[in-house]
C-alpha cells in the first residue's frame, strides 16, 4: 500500500498533512479500507500515481487527462477556496519581479521563463493558453523541476517569469521572505484543481466519504494552514476536455 498528499507539502506542513493523514486512516479504516501508515511524500510521483496498491494521492490535472485517468479512479478534489474560482478550481499567477517594469505580458517575449514541468497544466499549459493570444510562445526557457525552485530563480534574478498554481503562490506569500520581490502580472483561466485519485481496485466514493470527514474533523488552524475548504466532486470529462498545448515536450513520456 501507498499514499501520498506530495503537492503542496512543505517543511512547515509536515505535522498538518500528518493529522489529516491520521483523521483519513481512521475514517478508511471504519469503511474497511486498509491503508499506510504514514504518507510517501518524498516518493517519485509517477511511481506513486500507478502503483497497484495506491490508496491515495494528489496529482496534477494535466497528467490525469494525458492517460492517468486510463490507470485509476478520481476520488474528489480539495477546494482551497480560492478567490474567484469555483469550488474545487484554481488559477495560476503569472509571476515576475516586483521592481520589474513591464506591466504586460506581450513585453516579456524575449524573457527567460522557467517552469516546474512541461507537464504540468499550471506552470505550463495554462500560460500556454494565456499567451498564445499574444501571438508567441517564451523561446527563452529553463526548467527549474519545482514551483518553489522557480519562484526563486525570479526572485534571484535567473529568470524573469513563471507560472505558480494560486495554493502555491497563497504558500510563498506566508512562508517565505523572498516572495516580496515578486509580484502578480496576471492571472490565467481557472480549471479544475488537483485531484485526488485512488487505485482501481478501490471504491472511490468510499474514499470520497473518508476524505470529506476528515476535512471537517481537521481544527481550524489545521484548515487554515493547509487551505483546505472542502472536498468537491468535478466529473473527469471536465479534466479530459482540457487542451493541452500543441508542443512537442507537451506529451507523457514513454516510460510514465
Amino acid at each position: 500500500m501507498i499514499a501520498s498528499l506530495m503537492m503542496y507539502q512543505r517543511p512547515q506542513l509536515i505535522k498538518a498533512h500528518f493529522r489529516y493523514w491520521a483523521l483519513i486512516r481512521s475514517e478508511l479504516t471504519k469503511i474497511g479500507i486498509a491503508s499506510p501508515n504514514t504518507l510517501s511524500q518524498d516518493a517519485e510521483e509517477f511511481f506513486v500515481w500507478r502503483h497497484p496498491d495506491l490508496v491515495l494521492s494528489q496529482t496534477c490535472g494535466m497528467p490525469y487527462r494525458m492517460g492517468l485517468h486510463n490507470d485509476v479512479h478520481l476520488v474528489g478534489t480539495p477546494d482551497y477556496g480560492l478567490e474567484g474560482c469555483l469550488p474545487g478550481y484554481y488559477k495560476s499567477a503569472i509571476i515576475v519581479r516586483a521592481d520589474d517594469p513591464r506591466t504586460s505580458i506581450d513585453e516579456f517575449e524575449n524573457a527567460i521563463f522557467t517552469y516546474n514541468q512541461t507537464i504540468s497544466q499550471s506552470g505550463y499549459a495554462a500560460p500556454y493558453w494565456h499567451v498564445k493570444p499574444f501571438g508567441f510562445w517564451f523561446r527563452n526557457k529553463r526548467h527549474s523541476g519545482q514551483h518553489l525552485l522557480s519562484a526563486r530563480m525570479v526572485a534571484d534574478a535567473q529568470a524573469d517569469i513563471t507560472s505558480l498554481d494560486a495554493v502555491t503562490w497563497r504558500n510563498l506569500k506566508k512562508y517565505e521572505i523572498f516572495a516580496k520581490k515578486l509580484r502578480v502580472l496576471d492571472w490565467t483561466v481557472a480549471t479544475p484543481g488537483l485531484p485526488l485519485i485512488t487505485s482501481k481496485k478501490i471504491n472511490p466514493d468510499g474514499v470520497f466519504g473518508a476524505v470529506a470527514a476528515a476535512i471537517d474533523k481537521l481544527s481550524e488552524q489545521d484548515k487554515n494552514d493547509l487551505g483546505l475548504v472542502g472536498l468537491v466532486k468535478i466529473p473527469s470529462s471536465k479534466y479530459r476536455s482540457i487542451d493541452n498545448p500543441d508542443l512537442p515536450e507537451c506529451l507523457m513520456p514513454p516510460d510514465y
